[in-house]
C-alpha cells in the first residue's frame, strides 16, 4: 500500500515516544502508486500496477549509527518498527564510534506537492501504441505518484510528493538496429509524443543506409540531450563532491584549484524548481531551490554533506550523504535545436552513449561509446550510420575550449531506474555542439 503524510507523521511520532534519553531516530519513507505498461513489438505484453511503500530507520546513539528498512503495509507495521527498533539497539552495541556523526536537528518542515496531468490508465495503451502501430516497437511506461518522507526525533516533519511518467523505448528496424529515446515529465502532451515518434521515424529510415566505419580521431561532433545528460551522470563520480576533493579524488579538483578552467558558455545548477525531486536529503536538510555549482565555466561551489561539513569545518548546503547530483541543470545556450545539424556541417551526430567511465580521474578524462543512432553528417546532412566508436576526452576539453555551442531547448531525460521501486529526478540538459572530440577506436 502507498502511505500519506498525516498516516506516516503518527507513525514517525509514535516511534520517537518509544526512543530512550540517549537516543535519536531518523526515519524515512518511500512510496509510489504506479501504474507500469512493458510493450514488444508494438503489443502491450505486461500491464498493472503497484502501490507499495518502505520505511528506514536510523538510528543513532553514543556516536553510533545503524539502520534497516522493512515494507510498511498497514498501521499494524508499528509493532514491526519497535521490534526493529530493538534489533538496532543491539547492533549498535558492537559499531565503533563514529566521529563526524550528524545528530538531527530541527530546521523547520516542509511539505511539497507538485500535481501533474498523466495519462488516465484506462487510456494509456492506445495513447501511447497509436502512434507506433506500424513499428517494432519495445519498451517500458511507467506512471504515477511518487513519495517521499522524511521525519526525525527532533522535531523535523519533512514529506514530498510528486507525479510524473517516464516511457522508455526503442523502435527496431528489421536489421536489428535501434532509435533509442524517452519522454517523460509532468504532463503528458500527445502532440509532444507524437511529434518526437516522428522525428525517430526520420532517424529509423537512416539506419537502412549502408553503415561507415571512421578512423580515430577528432571529430567535430554533435551530442544529442540524452548523451549529455550521460556525461552529466559522471559528475556524481568523484566530481563535484566536496568529500572527493578533500580526499584527493575529484575530478574537477583543477577547476577548483584554478589549474584549469571551462568554458564561459558552461553552467551546471541544482535546480528543485521543476518539483521532480524532493529538496529535503535523508538527514532532513533542506537545499535551497537552486544551487549555482558552476556558473559561466567558474566553480562557484562543490556540493557539501553535513559529514563532511562537520569533518571539514564547512557550511552543508544541503547534498545528499554521497555529494551526488539530485537534479541536475545545464543552462542552454542560443543554438536552434532544429539547427543542430547545420551547425555541426561536417562531422558526427551521437544520439546516445553508454558504459562511461573514469580513465583518468584527475584529469577529467571519460572514456565511454556511441550507441544507437549515431551518424555521419555531411554539409548538414545525414549521411549514413557508424559503427560503434570509444571515445576518451577530458571534461576541460568538451567543456572547455572545444565547446561550440549549447541548444536553447533543454530537455528533461528521466532517470528511468525502477530497481524495486521507480526512481525519481533526472537531468535537464540542452544538445551539445563540440568543435573537437577524441574518439580513439
Amino acid at each position: 500500500m502507498t502511505i500519506d503524510f498525516s498516516t506516516a507523521q503518527q507513525f514517525s511520532h509514535q516511534l520517537f515516544a518509544a526512543l530512550k534519553p540517549t537516543e535519536a531516530l531518523f526515519i524515512e519513507f518511500r512510496g509510489e502508486s504506479s501504474q507500469f505498461i512493458r510493450f514488444n513489438r508494438a503489443r502491450v505484453r505486461q500491464i498493472g500496477t503497484v502501490a507499495q511503500a518502505m520505511v528506514t530507520l536510523r538510528l543513532q546513539t553514543q556516536q553510533r549509527t545503524a539502520s534497516s528498512s522493512f515494507p510498511y503495509t498497514s498501521d499494524s507495521d508499528l509493532g514491526v518498527a519497535i521490534a526493529q527498533l530493538e534489533a538496532l539497539r543491539s547492533e549498535t552495541l558492537q559499531l565503533p564510534e563514529d566521529p563526524y556523526l550528524s545528530p538531527p536537528v530541527d530546521t523547520g518542515s516542509i511539505q511539497e506537492t507538485y500535481m501533474g496531468c498523466l495519462l488516465p490508465p484506462e487510456a494509456a495503451v492506445e495513447a501511447l501504441l497509436t502512434p507506433v502501430h506500424d513499428l517494432d516497437f519495445t519498451g517500458i511506461y511507467s506512471g504515477g505518484t511518487i513519495v517521499r518522507g522524511s521525519f526525525n526525533s527532533a522535531g523535523q516533519d519533512h514529506w514530498f510528493a510528486t507525479e510524473t511518467f517516464c516511457l522508455d523505448y526503442s523502435l527496431f528496424t528489421t536489421a536489428g538496429k535501434a532509435v533509442k529515446n524517452t519522454y517523460a515529465g509532468t504532463h503528458w502532451d500527445q502532440g509532444v509524443y507524437q511529434a518526437q515518434i516522428e522525428g525517430d521515424r526520420q532517424q529509423l529510415s537512416q539506419l537502412d543506409r549502408p553503415v561507415r566505419s571512421l578512423s580515430p580521431g577528432r571529430y567535430r561532433t554533435y551530442f544529442a540531450p540524452a548523451a549529455v545528460a550521460e556525461l552529466v551522470g559522471m559528475l556524481s563520480w568523484g566530481a563535484v563532491s566536496e568529500a572527493s576533493y578533500r580526499q584527493g579524488g575529484s575530478a574537477l579538483a583543477k577547476l577548483r584549484d584554478g589549474a584549469a578552467s571551462l568554458s564561459p558558455l558552461f553552467s551546471l545548477h541544482e535546480d528543485f524548481t521543476a518539483g521532480t525531486v524532493p529538496r529535503f536529503n535523508a538527514d532532513g536538510e533542506i537545499a535551497p531551490a537552486c544551487v549555482p555549482l558552476i556558473t559561466q565555466g567558474h566553480l562557484h561551489t562543490l556540493l557539501i554533506s553535513r559529514r563532511t561539513a562537520q569533518e571539514y569545518g564547512l557550511q552543508a548546503n544541503g547534498a545528499s550523504a554521497h555529494e551526488g547530483l539530485r537534479s541536475p541543470l545545464v543552462l542552454p545556450g542560443t543554438l536552434a535545436a532544429e539547427d543542430c545539424l547545420s551547425a555541426l556541417d561536417t562531422g558526427l551526430y551521437v544520439g546516445n552513449l553508454h558504459y562511461l567511465n573514469w580513465s583518468d580521474r584527475p584529469s577529467g578524462r571519460i572514456t565511454g561509446m556511441t550507441r544507437y543512432a549515431c551518424f555521419w553528417v555531411e554539409q548538414g546532412k545525414i549521411v549514413a550510420p557508424i559503427t560503434d566508436l570509444r571515445f576518451d576526452d577530458s571534461l576541460y576539453a568538451f567543456w572547455g575550449e572545444e565547446l561550440d555551442a549549447f541548444t536553447n531547448t533543454p530537455v528533461w531525460i528521466a532517470n528511468t531506474d525502477t530497481y524495486e521501486q521507480r526512481s525519481l529526478g533526472g537531468t535537464t540538459v540542452p544538445g551539445m555542439l563540440v568543435k573537437a572530440f577524441n574518439f580513439t577506436l
